[in-house]
């Protein structure tokens, strides 16, 4: 009796199924799954960035409509503070009321832009890293330690491909 070979449409349905399974785990680890957002390193939305922000409120500045005093963000168009979305809201109002698409978040100090709706690298984008190095000092009581340019330049052509 001969001996039963799998046939040649079963075995790449096998490699096919093994690479699902690994593509799979890989958006598993690096993906939507793992919370692991890439940050934009150009945003189309910079000219709306205020004229100033060198002095901007500190951290610790209660949302400006409801006074709560955490998970607020910074308008980096006017320098409102708002509170964020999982509070009231207030951020994402004064976006929808004013077309203000820039904020910094008090909380880990990410920058998201509502039109892009995405976050935007601080360190990749010149023109954001004044006022992010400014709300770590008043945040931290110090400097913001910067990626090297190397590293950028790593970041921002794995971005671009």
């Amino acid at each position: 009796m001969a001996k039963e070979t799998p046939s040649s449409s079963s075995m790449v349905r096998k490699q096919e199924l093994e690479e699902e399974e690994e593509e799979e785990e890989e958006l598993m680890l690096y993906g939507a799954c793992s919370g692991w957002v890439e940050a934009r390193t150009s945003c189309e939305h910079l000219n709306s960035l205020a004229s100033d922000l060198s002095h901007i409120p500190t951290p610790h500045t209660p949302c400006y409509r409801c006074q709560h005093p955490a998970e607020n963000w910074l308008c980096l168009c006017c320098k409102d503070v708002f509170c964020s979305r999982f509070v009231n809201k207030h951020m994402l109002q004064h976006y929808q009321q004013r077309n203000h698409c820039l904020a910094l978040s008090y909380s880990d100090l990410s920058v998201w832009c509502f039109s892009c709706d995405a976050y935007l690298d601080v360190q990749a984008i010149t023109q954001l890293r004044p006022v992010y190095e400014i709300a770590h000092l008043l945040k931290f009581g110090e400097a913001p330690p910067f990626r090297t340019m190397e590293c950028l330049q790593v970041s921002s052509s794995q971005a671009g491909s």
